[in-house]
């Protein structure tokens, strides 16, 4: 698209940002951010991927019977409002392309926040179904956490309730060779996309520019 650009980002550029943005209001585990950057160097989205969360994904284990490759989890995908059409589906490629390979790429839809995968659909990752049981637990500070956080060094649990399982999409990166013997290898099968109506949590848009001597077009 033209007048726009993706590029990785610094350390402070995307935590700035994402703090401020995400509604989850906390950062995750980040090895590659990318920003969405507009011909004025204004930040519209930010992309960052990590270490999966769930270690037993990671080196391709519980993705593939016997295929040995690096597996990252896509963590946080959120842009300002009112862009224009395609905007975060051209972001999403963008960002995918710039990533090391070969690689497998993990994501989750949350539909207890109204999100079904709809930008992994439009981008054509494999569906592979939900996740397992996911209880969030509520403490006696007044957070709430999903199980998958870890319970370490928190405060006494008050309650905890059962949601959701979340939707697990998967994206294979490689050459055509690699993503054959990848998909060839995979124990998920491909499932239909789930439906439903994604609804857009209410947030702030964020104003950050990035320095533009370190940046061109």
């Amino acid at each position: 698209m033209k007048n726009y650009t993706v590029r990785k980002l610094l350390n402070h550029e995307y935590r700035k940002w994402l703090l401020k943005k995400h509604y989850a209001k906390r950062l995750a585990n980040v090895s590659y951010g990318y920003g969405l950057i507009d011909e004025n160097y204004n930040i519209l989205g930010v992309c960052t991927f990590g270490s999966p969360v769930n270690r037993q994904f990671n080196n391709g284990d519980c993705i593939f019977n016997n295929y040995k490759v690096r597996t990252l989890e896509l963590n946080r995908l959120v842009m300002n409002s009112n862009q224009e059409k395609n905007l975060l589906s051209y972001f999403l490629s963008s960002c995918l392309k710039l990533l090391p390979k070969p690689l497998a790429v993990i994501s989750y839809a949350d539909p207890n926040n109204n999100h079904h995968g709809y930008i992994y659909q439009a981008t054509n990752w494999i569906y592979t179904g939900t996740s397992g049981d996911k209880y969030i637990y509520h403490f006696a500070n007044g957070d709430s956490f999903d199980v998958r956080r870890g319970l370490h060094n928190k405060p006494k649990v008050v309650s905890y309730e059962k949601v959701k399982s979340t939707y697990r999409y998967l994206y294979l990166l490689g050459n055509k060779t690699q993503k054959k013997e990848m998909l060839k290898d995979l124990k998920y099968e491909h499932l239909d996309y789930p439906k439903g109506n994604n609804k857009n949590y209410k947030c702030i848009d964020i104003d950050m520019k990035i320095q533009p001597e370190l940046f061109s077009f």
